[in-house]
């Protein structure tokens, strides 16, 4: 057996070889990716000595795929995900024109990957824009498969807006649409089961791995029915589901923005829809250091499915010019070991990680921005990383 087994009660069975499939990534996936995979597998020998090793399965999607295979998404690349349970994949473009809106968005919804899950954190000795970066330790859980990401849209002036805007005033009564001629129009669905299942992946974690502290992040006080209930909802998973384990509040979205600047070390878990999860996500991010070292997991807990991912994008202004940052994908990775239960393995990456940037020793992004930062490329990087992962 080499790939991932389910069990009954949700655990996983990790084999001692197991298969990972992984897309390198368009752009400056090309230098980003195999420097993952060179720390991965540095660490995992160095951690288990060959008796535990990863099975690296090449899957191909984006612009290398439309290029040999004519189609952005082979389906291959989704059944080698779903069969293995488990892949890791750097940064695609989207397509210019029709088709597929975003290549992440179909990954995320065709294998019904409901959780966005962005842990943030600060590493010693990269430079933030905020005086206290390390009160800055979050996890959001970003609801993946509804809100804008189901969105319906149709665009001023079609004819589909305006049988809209007909049935909206004439069957529903709806008269507050200012510019009905020139209005472009847009649904989006948020449901019960959606946002539960949400949350209860929050509180999940929240009770195992962290303080039991979950805050519903949400903009209930305009949108009442769809980003209040998922408030609502989100209150009944904790009382009906987790009484006494979970401490759960909520903040209006804006507000939120504004007290994780001022007050970030109030905040453990966040749950939250699609919108505020994109929002929240990166301006955390930019506290600790930059979406380049921001890490991400598109997780399904119930049919054990999890696709870790470089969350930024493919930079191709300098691409193939040994400057990319592989923090990104490299997080994404430790959370990758962590999900097979490595955690051996995972702590050497971020141990490495830790004593490399406190030497002021990074990849040109970081570097410039620490008072004695030494820049080191794509793979020189990687290599400082092997080298403190054996030290």
């Amino acid at each position: 057996m080499s790939k991932i087994q389910v069990m009954s009660d949700g655990t996983l069975q990790v084999p001692a070889h197991v298969e990972v499939p992984f897309v390198t990534g368009d752009g400056i996936g090309h230098e980003v990716t195999p420097a993952m995979r060179k720390v991965v597998d540095q660490a995992v020998q160095q951690a288990y000595g060959g008796e535990r090793r990863i099975v690296w399965q090449e899957q191909l999607a984006g612009q290398r795929a439309f290029d040999e295979l004519g189609t952005w998404l082979p389906e291959d690349t989704v059944k080698a995900f779903a069969d293995c349970g488990v892949g890791i994949k750097g940064p695609l473009t989207t397509p210019v024109g029709g088709g597929i809106r975003s290549l992440n968005v179909a990954l995320r919804q065709g294998l019904d990957l409901y959780v966005c899950l962005r842990p943030v954190r600060w590493f010693k000795g990269v430079a933030s824009p905020v005086l206290h970066p390390e009160k800055v330790d979050m996890v959001i859980f970003r609801e993946n498969t509804e809100d804008i990401y189901a969105g319906i849209e149709w665009p001023s002036g079609s004819p589909e807006a305006q049988r809209l805007f007909a049935f909206l005033h004439e069957e529903l009564g709806v008269g507050k649409v200012r510019f009905p001629q020139t209005s472009a129009y847009g649904i989006k669905p948020v449901s019960s089961e959606g946002s539960k299942r949400l949350v209860r992946a929050a509180c999940r974690y929240a009770v195992a791995q962290r303080s039991g502290h979950v805050t519903l992040v949400h903009k209930g006080n305009i949108m009442k029915f769809t980003e209040g209930g998922f408030k609502n909802w989100g209150y009944e998973v904790a009382k009906e589901e987790f009484d006494g384990q979970v401490r759960m509040d909520d903040c209006i979205a804006d507000a939120f923005l504004q007290n994780a600047l001022l007050y970030p070390d109030r905040y453990d878990v966040i749950a939250t829809l699609n919108l505020n999860g994109d929002y929240i996500s990166d301006m955390l991010a930019a506290q600790v250091g930059g979406i380049g070292i921001a890490p991400g997991a598109n997780i399904n807990y119930e049919a054990g499915r999890a696709l870790f991912e470089a969350t930024h994008g493919t930079a191709p202004d300098i691409a193939g010019h040994d400057k990319a940052n592989p923090c990104s994908i490299l997080l994404s990775a430790v959370m990758l070991l962590e999900h097979l239960g490595w955690n051996e393995a995972a702590t050497l990456i971020t141990q490495a990680m830790e004593h490399t940037f406190a030497a002021q020793k990074a990849t040109a992004d970081l570097a410039s921005l620490m008072p004695h930062g030494k820049a080191l490329g794509t793979k020189a990087f990687a290599d400082t990383l092997c080298e403190e992962i054996v030290r």
